[in-house]
């Protein structure tokens, strides 16, 4: 019998540690150039309203550093640097992605920009290349729950951010709303995968998607595994009924 603790989750099925980062890479890769048109039509273009709610709450300002970890194709990014700019400065943010082929959408997309883009790092979530207490605010969409161990991403988040500094999390969570929950399960697991097959030419990475939802932590598990990394002050707000949530906590 294998040994249970050396197992990590990939969807429904458990898998050996060792080989779900290169699972997880696998789907993204399959995805990645097809990965911003599915977001706009599984969530109906929602997922921007939850992206500029997170970043309003970040509430970034000139001269401040932020890594967005996880965030290839770097919607959190350019908002962070647009809403900089729009207070009169600069911010340094760096996308911090461990799937090239993400990051590589993301720098297209960003030559099509103007102004200073961000900076682009291939890196592991829980081992970021970027030295102790450099960063002002970390922030993470859609991503930790495809880590293969949280609580050390979590770890090397707090490493990360200066004494004071924010984290913020986004990230789909448990639906609270009364009747949602239904239309929600039926969606995500008959209408996505079909979604991905017909758009992305890959329903299996959307299955996965809402597998990995289903198995992610709730709201106040999650909260408590932030807190049990050293951060403080968490502070949950749930979006669309609980279909996603941000999650806030502060190095204290």
């Amino acid at each position: 019998m294998p040994d249970i603790r050396s197992q990590a989750s990939f969807g429904y099925r458990d898998v050996p540690e060792a080989e779900k980062a290169a699972l997880v890479r696998e789907v993204f890769s399959s995805v990645a150039g097809r990965y911003d048109l599915m977001n706009d039509l599984m969530s109906a273009g929602v997922h921007r309203l939850w992206k500029d709610a997170m970043v309003e709450w970040l509430n970034p300002q000139p001269g401040q550093n932020f890594l967005d970890v996880a965030g290839g194709t770097g919607d959190i990014a350019f908002r962070i640097l647009e809403m900089a700019r729009s207070r009169g400065g600069a911010a340094d943010v760096t996308v911090c992605d461990i799937n090239a082929d993400m990051l590589a959408e993301g720098i297209v997309r960003a030559a099509a920009m103007d102004g200073d883009g961000p900076v682009w790092v291939c890196g592991d979530a829980e081992a970021l290349p970027m030295p102790d207490a450099s960063m002002d605010a970390y922030s993470i969409a859609f991503g930790i729950r495809n880590v293969t161990h949280i609580d050390a991403a979590l770890r090397e988040a707090r490493r990360v951010l200066k004494p004071g500094g924010r984290f913020l999390c986004l990230e789909f969570s448990r639906v609270e709303a009364p009747g949602l929950d239904v239309l929600y399960e039926h969606y995500s697991f008959s209408v996505l995968p079909r979604l991905g097959e017909m758009v992305a030419k890959d329903g299996e990475a959307y299955r996965y998607l809402a597998e990995s939802i289903r198995r992610f932590p709730h709201q106040a598990a999650f909260a408590k595994m932030i807190e049990s990394a050293g951060l403080s002050r968490v502070k949950i707000r749930n979006l669309a009924g609980g279909i996603a949530a941000l999650h806030s906590a502060w190095r204290i």
